[in-house]
């Protein structure tokens, strides 16, 4: 959260400041594949460019004035005399994006490529996609990499809907509009932890080659979804673009890398022409040379794994990056599609949660795991994820895909994000840093530091000289504080810093950049062992933003520049000039913002660590209206510093106005330095809004009514419309073990997706005891199971943290007395949650081809006679909610009739509250509906949750929002219990229909309790979200 420390300023012209207020009733508060870059300016390496609040001219005289600097328009195209471009690659298809073994080179610029994760298809509400891109750009990010869903694209042959939160046009204007690069990722095989790795379910039955080779089978089925991704990018490349193959796979066997070379041949035989890129899983010389090779290789890493039980225990970095990356691909840019941004959470008890997965890949974290990376001399970076959100329709693992990223499931910014933030804007204010050669590291004598315990690497601009000295513990892991001094080569000489301070000091897990011979503006910074967060020109003046932990001391040196207005005055800083270079010493116990030095030509500015990271420097777009005006280094080179405000999405120029849009969570005081040329600021354009207490429109959810959603064990329901299942054969590879020959496999049939019932008929004698069935429904499922209405048990499977996985289970459940029909037909009823069919990795082929169902079944005398399946309503083919998609509903009765969707008249229902669970403690399938209003002014972003009870229960329960599935309650495991969801699925301004299918797998009590959760309230949001929840219809 910003830090809520108030600056102290001084007296002159300088700060715009303000007190703004807001509500004050707030709650409380992998591996990947062939990728390319394109633009719309979407940029492919797939790239592209990817309430009331407001005007305060009302209180501007009574505050003090804008920063008064004069205004200079700087040209869109950047001069950035570290970016000689010579000797430089090409696919050969366009001249648009280029690269040597420093970088990329776009249109001209060399670029720095700065991601982070974000799956669409996880936040179905395309209006709030602007909303991720919005806060990634305001991170100093440069671009998204985003997978698209091949199961949810083309859910059945033939069939490619690229509608609603399936689309990628919608993407590709909001990057546009924000000045996003998109790394595009298509697959068809995602990994993502998400169902059968992305590849369609009806692949997984209909296709008996193998998958992810150059079977002739295989290649058929992929074309369809390849060439509609080729279709909707196209109109957006940077010049006709092209996007990624497939993920985390090995060259080897032949079949593997013969397969990457089809889907590369089908991308070059379109208008995509952007370099194709991979993604190596770990350091095995994939995708470099050989058959299926590629234009950039990349190398995935997760050094911290993924349990994240002990965050306090870290592996060491890796220390051979630069040398690996040396020995395969020198004269590449050296690449890292994906790198640990957190980590998936498991199903089970002792599984940790998503905090503690945030808090091992926290800020510490990114300190030195990232900062090791920039010194690898790494310049593209993608970090997995940057916003996971929620793990919609198929959950292999826990219900939520949070992955503990820098914003939070609910879209909540994190300590993370600040960090992030800091890094990014650095990284965005040096272009000098983009073309670096790797000098070398504390082994060579030029680099010697006082003490051992660390370990320094440097990299240099060979144009400019700029160097860059990146410092962490020896021991990556210590938690140790060291003090030390090191020696720096200047623009004449070598010599100790620092020169006044007593030392530079380290902190444990703490890593730094320490910048020489650095350019900001027309200046030039002799050394500074302060961080710098910014740097660059705001009118024309140069402004230079360092800052530090408040217990160390920094120093930094360089020449000042113009007439004074300010110079820091304070026993805390230290002066010394010497040959038209100054050093400032600034002692330990420096907080909130200084200015230390105030001319017509600079500005110099300080504060400790949290106060920078409460700054925001928003791009100003270019007024020419072009593609690229939203795009740093290509529509503009112009920004400003904020300070204050929780987030500040943009900010633009009309004449003599800067109009500025974000987000506030409390009372902050605004610091603006702008150009003098300001005359009025806007917030959100409109006057700033009285209190609003949002958690007051916020009701209880009661008044439930119930219904039975279990008629299938009855003695008089007819199963005569349910599929008969009779196959003898299958394409999946694992086969039954027991059995008559017939396969019961969901997925022949249709069936691939959640719950799924099956009907054994048999004729009982009275020598029939039992029945052994041997039931696959992947990691932690669970399937119940009734011989006419007569309930036997209940089978688990089962997850502890990803270990004592159990997918499917063999068990013989026996028929009580007085259950059975002699010389009668009879009936098993299975109900079977299907979990997702599983990912796919070198050791393990056609895992995707998941046998979930039945893969045995035998009665100790006699035999089955009929055997009839039912998943959800339509199966893959013919599934009648085309807008929520192939994966939302499964095959229990009350989601076959529509109960979950707006609409559906249970006037006729029992009243039963949740929490009284199902009558008679009996176990079964319940659903529980009903609705509640929202009034929301649209100016406000509430971050709602759905929170069950925390208890360990033996319940399932399968959470619809206004028709949307938005969660799976698994009570007896855990631990998922909070359940966010976003504005779009829920109405703001009207009526919410809210459905609970209730699993009971036990013949005991259970009390289940729901309720609405308001976790935080931001004045601001990203506007108009539009509602697409189609409502009942006669099934």
């Amino acid at each position: 959260m910003i830090s809520e420390k108030k600056s102290e300023f001084p007296e002159d012209k300088l700060w715009f400041t303000t007190r703004m207020r807001t509500s004050e009733s707030r709650m409380p508060r992998r591996p990947l594949g062939l990728l390319i870059l394109a633009f719309v300016a979407v940029l492919y390496v797939f790239a592209l460019p990817a309430g009331p609040l407001g005007s305060w001219s009302s209180v501007l005289a009574t505050l003090a004035s804008i920063l008064h600097v004069s205004p200079s328009r700087l040209p869109h195209v950047r001069d950035t005399q570290s970016t000689t471009t010579t000797n430089l690659t090409s696919d050969g298809r366009t001249t648009d994006v280029l690269w040597d073994k420093y970088s990329l080179v776009i249109k001209g610029q060399r670029v720095f490529i700065h991601s982070g994760e974000f799956h669409t298809f996880r936040l179905p509400v395309p209006d709030l996609w602007l909303d991720i891109l919005q806060k990634a750009k305001a991170a100093g990010l440069n671009a998204v990499s985003v997978y698209t869903h091949m199961g949810l694209i083309n859910p059945s042959p033939g069939v490619v809907d690229f509608n609603d939160y399936r689309a990628l046009k919608p993407l590709y204007e909001a990057a546009k509009q924000v000045g996003m690069w998109i790394v595009l990722r298509p697959g068809p095989y995602i990994n993502a932890e998400t169902t059968a790795g992305g590849i369609a379910h009806w692949v997984t039955s209909q296709v008996a080659g193998e998958l992810r080779t150059n079977a002739t089978d295989w290649n058929a089925v992929w074309q369809d979804y390849i060439q509609g991704v080729i279709r909707e990018t196209v109109p957006y490349q940077i010049d006709r673009g092209g996007p990624v193959i497939d993920n985390e796979y090995s060259q080897f066997p032949a079949t593997h890398a013969a397969y990457f070379e089809e889907v590369e041949d089908v991308y070059h035989n379109s208008d995509i022409v952007v370099p194709l890129t991979a993604n190596d899983a770990a350091e095995g010389q994939n995708w470099i040379n050989g058959t299926g090779s590629v234009d950039i290789y990349g190398l995935d890493s997760y050094p911290q794994g993924f349990d994240c039980s002990n965050p306090t225990v870290w592996n060491p970095v890796v220390t051979n990056y630069y040398n690996y990356h040396e020995s395969v691909n020198p004269g590449q840019p050296w690449y890292f599609p994906e790198f640990q941004g957190g980590s998936f959470d498991a199903w089970g008890p002792t599984a940790p949660g998503y905090e503690r997965c945030r808090e091992l890949t926290g800020p510490d974290f990114e300190s030195v795991f990232y900062l090791n990376l920039w010194a690898s001399n790494a310049k593209l970076i993608n970090y997995y994820m940057l916003y996971g959100c929620v793990q919609l329709f198929f959950v292999l693992f826990c219900a939520s895909y949070d992955y503990g990223g820098a914003i939070a499931e609910n879209r909540q910014l994190t300590t993370k994000y600040l960090e992030l933030k800091r890094q990014g804007l650095f990284l965005r204010s040096s272009p000098e840093f983009y073309k670096t050669d790797h000098i070398g590291d504390t082994t060579i004598s030029a680099l010697a530091a006082t003490g051992s315990f660390v370990h320094i690497t440097i990299l240099r601009n060979p144009d400019t000289g700029a160097s860059f000295y990146i410092v962490r513990h020896n021991d990556s892991t210590s938690t140790s504080t060291v003090d030390f001094k090191m020696n720096i080569t200047t623009e004449s000489e070598t010599v100790q810093i620092p020169r006044v301070a007593s030392a530079i000091t380290l902190n444990g897990r703490q890593s730094k950049v320490i910048v020489a011979n650095y350019s900001f503006g027309l200046s030039k910074l002799r050394y500074a062992t302060a961080q710098v967060l910014y740097a660059g020109r705001i009118g024309s003046r140069d402004v230079l933003y360092l800052y530090g932990d408040p217990l160390q001391e920094h120093e930094v040196a360089l020449a000042l520049n113009g007439t004074p207005r300010i110079r820091a005055q304070s026993s805390s800083f230290q002066w010394h000039t010497m040959s038209g270079i100054t050093t400032v010493s600034l002692l330990a116990g420096v907080e909130g913002l200084v200015t230390l030095w105030d001319s017509d030509q600079q500005l110099i500015l300080y504060s400790d660590t949290a106060t920078a990271g409460t700054f925001w420097s928003p791009e100003i777009p270019s007024n020419d209206r072009s593609d690229f005006a939203s795009y740093w280094q290509f529509g503009t080179n112009t920004s400003i510093l904020v300070g204050g405000p929780y987030l500040v999405r943009n900010a633009t120029m009309v004449g003599s106005r800067l109009e500025l849009r974000g987000d506030l969570n409390e009372s902050v005081r605004l610091t603006v330095i702008a150009p003098d040329n300001v005359r009025m600021i806007t917030w959100n354009g409109i006057p700033i809004s009285p209190d609003v207490n949002v958690a007051s429109t916020i009701t209880s959810l009661s008044n439930w009514k119930y219904a039975d959603s279990l008629p299938e064990v009855q003695g008089d329901f007819s199963d005569a419309n349910w599929t008969i299942a009779n196959h003898t054969t299958t394409n999946i590879p694992f086969k039954p073990y027991y059995g008559d020959g017939r396969v019961l496999y969901g997925c022949d049939y249709e069936f691939c997706e959640n719950i799924v019932l099956w009907h054994g008929h048999f004729n009982a004698t009275e020598e029939t005891k039992s029945v052994n069935l041997s039931i696959n429904g992947g990691e932690a499922f669970a399937a119940s199971v009734w011989v006419n209405d007569v309930f036997l048990k209940t089978s688990y499977g089962n997850s502890t943290n990803n270990k004592n996985i159990v997918q499917e289970t063999d068990e013989v459940f026996h028929f009580p007395p007085g259950s059975l029909k002699y010389g009668e037909d009879n009936v098993v009823t299975v109900v079977q949650d299907n979990m997702g069919l599983d990912e796919n990795g070198d050791d393990h082929v056609d895992d995707e081809k998941s046998p979930r169902g039945i893969r045995g079944f035998r009665l100790n005398t006699g035999n089955f006679s009929e055997w009839r399946v039912q998943g959800k309503l339509g199966g893959y083919t013919n599934f009648p909610d085309k807008v929520r998609g192939v994966l939302n509903e499964g095959g229990l009765y009350g989601e076959r009739q529509g109960w979950h969707l707006p609409g559906y008249n249970t006037s006729s229902w029992t009243a039963r509250e949740l929490a009284e669970g199902l009558p008679s403690s009996s176990a079964g399938v319940g659903f529980f509906v009903t609705t509640f209003r929202l009034s929301i002014p649209e100016e406000f972003d509430a971050l709602i949750s759905f929170t069950f009870d925390q208890s360990t229960q033996p319940y399932r329960a399968l959470l619809f929002v206004n028709g949307w599935m938005m969660g799976k309650r698994v009570a007896n495991l855990g631990p998922q219990y909070d359940f966010p969801v976003h504005q779009g699925i829920l109405d703001y301004h009207g009526v919410n229909t809210v459905a609970v299918a209730l699993w009971a797998m036990e013949s005991t009590p259970i009390t289940p309790t729901l309720k609405l959760t308001v976790k935080d309230v931001y004045e601001g949001g990203v506007g108009k979200i539009h509602v697409n929840n189609p409502g009942w219809s006669a099934r």
